[in-house]
């Protein structure tokens, strides 16, 4: 399988709160890190049960995914959720033999950031 579809069975088993499936796709020492709240997840088992235990109310709507060419897959996913608003995140995932080693998922809310004035003249709104 190629490391593009391994993470696109990742999203989709997510979205179907399918966590034996999402463990199956992880290496036993997975490590993925939050670089935006500054958390790093150690372990299948940790970064399965910190997803099973957030609140209910989200879907996923995977945007793209990216391939390579090499075990390095990029995905952009976004979260809208009926009470936390609507997220998006931009995720750098290594996959090894149809296992994901390793992540970086920048997670953040639509808007977070405030587009500063100065800016104004120069950029759109979306």
């Amino acid at each position: 399988m190629e490391p593009s579809e391994t993470v696109q069975i990742f999203w989709d088993r997510m979205q179907d709160r399918d966590w034996a499936g999402v463990g199956e796709l992880l290496a036993d020492d997975v490590v993925v890190e939050w670089p935006v709240s500054g958390e790093r997840i150690l372990g299948r088992e940790n970064y399965v049960r910190i997803n099973s235990e957030y609140p209910e109310g989200w879907s996923i709507d995977v945007l793209r995914i990216l391939p390579s060419g090499s075990e390095v897959v990029v995905s952009e996913v976004e979260v809208p959720h009926g009470t936390m608003g609507v997220h998006r995140v931009a995720s750098f995932w290594t996959v090894h033999h149809g296992l994901i080693t390793s992540g970086r998922e920048y997670w953040t809310e639509l808007g977070a950031d405030p587009s500063p004035a100065w800016r104004a003249p120069y950029v759109q709104r979306i």
